[in-house]
């Protein structure tokens, strides 16, 4: 770990490399059931019991869900499934999905998420629903991961997006739910740092994870920000693709986890970790992850740093 690069010459910031090696060493990661292919080779890279997050498609089954999970599992993994709750039809539907998620693959923890879906297509039209029914705890489990949105949404009001994450945050607690806010990609740190100032300011006291975009080309990044309704900081990627050829260039979030390093480090901010989206480059996000990890990157003079190549 080269940290004295690009520094000036002034004393190198080692608790800030430290950090960031640490941050990338815990950090939790996306997979998709197309990726579960690569799984026994991403073993190399992540260590044993990291959380693995099964993303959820529209056209996806529950029982791929399940087979996803179990192979997660199997890796030696923790298996986090995305839940959309307007998916679900009926109270009994639920019961049985997290139930079989309990019981085919250990699952302990769920990412409910409403789901991008217009109606609720039985009786929960958002997650508040789910977590009074206190299903989650009936099949035994006991913590929950919760969507966040630092830079608001789309299509919702900002002060009913605040209010809603602290209803969630509120009736886990009181459910004896341990839980975990992990936030949409986002490619500008203030905007989080503000978010986490806000919740803990309201005692809220979750855990808060910073989900980032792991290493992919600008324009890969611009489809699934569009897609998924990322927030004003998408406008950072214009920033850096000037033409054409920086579209198939690979941009990775080094910038924001330094700066957000920098805070922990600073214990300016009190966020838990990171959270990568791989964007179907799950084998390549371990890969990169396991580098930073590992003490493998320079510190630049852009507020960066260099991941090593091999």
């Amino acid at each position: 770990m080269n940290d004295a690069a690009g520094e000036g010459g002034s004393d190198p910031p080692v608790p800030v490399a430290i950090e960031i090696a640490r941050l990338a060493r815990d950090a939790s990661v996306e997979i998709g059931i197309h990726d579960l292919k690569q799984l026994t080779e991403a073993r190399a890279y992540l260590a044993p019991g990291a959380k693995v997050y099964v993303s959820f498609l529209h056209e996806q089954a529950w029982e791929e869900t399940e087979q996803a999970c179990r192979a997660v599992r199997s890796a030696g993994f923790e298996p986090v499934p995305h839940v959309p709750v307007r998916r679900i039809p009926s109270a009994r539907a639920l019961e049985r999905l997290l139930y079989n998620l309990v019981r085919i693959a250990q699952v302990r923890e769920a990412l409910l998420i409403a789901g991008d879906y217009a109606l609720a297509n039985g009786p929960y039209s958002c997650v508040a629903d789910v977590l009074r029914a206190r299903v989650l705890e009936e099949v035994g489990m006991q913590r929950v991961s919760i969507g966040g949105h630092p830079e608001g949404h789309p299509v919702v009001p900002l002060e009913k997006i605040r209010e809603a994450e602290r209803e969630k945050a509120m009736i886990a607690a009181e459910h004896g739910l341990e839980a975990t806010f992990v936030t949409q990609f986002f490619f500008e740190p203030t905007p989080f740092l503000r978010w986490v100032d806000d919740l803990r300011a309201r005692s809220v006291r979750s855990r808060i994870v910073a989900g980032l975009a792991g290493p992919a080309t600008i324009a890969t990044l611009f489809r699934f920000g569009l897609r998924c309704g990322v927030g004003p900081s998408i406008r950072v990627l214009g920033s850096r693709a000037r033409h054409v050829t920086a579209l198939a260039a690979d941009h990775g979030p080094q910038q924001v986890m330094r700066t957000l390093a920098e805070a922990r480090a600073a214990g300016a901010s009190d966020f838990d970790g990171f959270h990568f989206y791989t964007f179907g480059g799950y084998l390549r996000t371990c890969r990169w992850l396991e580098r930073i990890a590992n003490g493998r990157f320079t510190l630049d003079a852009h507020r960066g740093f260099e991941v090593a190549r091999s």
